[in-house]
């Protein structure tokens, strides 16, 4: 059987996320959905590629790109670099018919994005976002029940990303509050929503939002007595609504004060609701409105569903259904994922173009808050095309509560 070679580009947080997913992905797979291993890994100091090198043993520790997607012997490219360093090496990457396994935000701007759609027309390897919130027991089981109708007609959602390390004055300067390097909790956290949002309720039609940097200047990492001036927000506030006419709230924040890991999302439609957290990841809500309501209630009421760690063959019952499921259990389904469509060679899901639409979100959203009105944030057909900033900025500036449904 072929061992496909695999090349992680960043190995910070997130790069070593990843190299854990294969480290583990014999435990909670059998068989795995391929043979992989990884080779080759690049940072852009030669000292912490060689200790990541050495960590997950591979071959190679570079400290340029290229040494990994202009690598004819290397299969498959982990992007899990900072934002601003994902275009040039995903433009590569796709030039040399790599597969890709990009983490979110797909790039850093919107301009970067549209070259990297046009890049993917002659494209024929099998690439995916890293958008894990998806491949949660509870997620899954929640697209289930929304594709078998059980919501009825979504009525109204709310979503929110909550962490608290920025409230914090005295936290230092990191890439991900560098406007440059692409940072912001917008692309940080909001990407996150905006694809469970869609993924789950439908496609969001327009936006209206607010930003907030809670700290003017911060701490440089480099040195702490020097100052460095932020231009990235901590927190944004939108409101939506979705193509089908549903209103909804999405938050997306780096200040609230003793929040951790708080992604939260609830689905109101006109035969239940479904309500998630992240925080309490092992279980999904829902509420059945079609159930008795008597007597005195009869059945009616939410229902606390233990999803735990049940996920479907050829995921392996480890260490139990039962257990309790973890942060780092949904990137692994998020690689196997992946990895699957690689051996079958078919199309991933959420793929590139999802990236994109993701992308296309994040900017529609900064340029309301810029310019303080309501976006249509549709996505056209030409999301994935060179021709589509043309759309970007064709708001009306009025909300758009005047061709709502009813």
């Amino acid at each position: 059987m072929k061992t496909y070679r695999v090349g992680i580009l960043g190995f910070g947080m997130i790069g070593r996320v990843h190299a854990y997913g294969y480290a583990t992905l014999p435990f909670y797979y059998d068989p795995p959905p391929l043979s992989a291993r990884i080779t080759h890994v690049v940072t852009t100091r030669a000292e912490t590629a060689e200790k990541a090198r050495r960590l997950v043993g591979a071959d190679v520790a570079a400290t340029d790109f290229r040494a990994v997607t202009e690598n004819p012997d290397i299969d498959i490219v982990h992007i899990c670099s900072p934002n601003d360093r994902h275009c040039e090496a995903l433009l590569s990457a796709i030039a040399h018919q790599k597969h890709i396994y990009c983490d979110k935000p797909l790039v850093a701007t919107w301009d970067q994005a549209r070259q990297v759609a046009a890049a993917l027309e002659n494209y024929r390897g099998t690439a995916q976002m890293t958008f894990q919130c998806r491949f949660f027991p509870a997620t899954l089981r929640a697209k289930q029940l929304i594709d078998e109708g059980r919501l009825g007609r979504v009525l109204q959602f709310r979503a929110a990303y909550l962490h608290g390390g920025n409230a914090d004055p005295n936290a230092p300067a990191r890439w991900k509050l560098s406007g440059a390097a692409g940072g912001g909790v917008i692309a940080d956290l909001a990407s996150h929503v905006f694809d469970l949002v869609e993924h789950l309720a439908g496609p969001i039609d327009a936006v209206m939002a607010e930003t907030y940097t809670a700290y003017a200047e911060r701490p440089s990492t480099e040195d702490p007595s020097r100052k460095v001036v932020i231009d990235a927000e901590d927190c944004v506030l939108i409101l939506a609504r979705l193509q089908s006419g549903a209103p909804g709230t999405i938050e997306a924040t780096k200040i609230a004060s003793g929040a951790e890991d708080e992604l939260r999302i609830e689905i109101h439609g006109s035969q239940g609701a479904l309500r998630f957290n992240l925080m309490d990841s092992h279980h999904l809500e829902f509420y059945d409105a079609t159930a008795a309501d008597c007597p005195l209630g009869g059945v009616r009421g939410w229902n606390r569903i233990d999803t735990g760690q049940r996920y479907l063959p050829p995921a392996a019952a480890f260490p139990s259904h039962k257990a309790a499921i973890g942060w780092t259990r949904g990137h692994v389904a998020c690689l196997a994922n992946f990895l699957q469509a690689v051996a079958q060679g078919r199309v991933a899901e959420p793929g590139i173009e999802q990236g994109i639409r993701v992308q296309q979100l994040i900017e529609y959203v900064r340029q309301s808050a810029r310019e303080q009105r309501w976006v249509q944030a549709s996505m056209s057909s030409s999301c994935t095309s060179t021709s589509h900033t043309g759309s970007l900025g064709s708001g009306s500036g009025r909300s758009p509560s005047a061709n709502r449904r009813a």
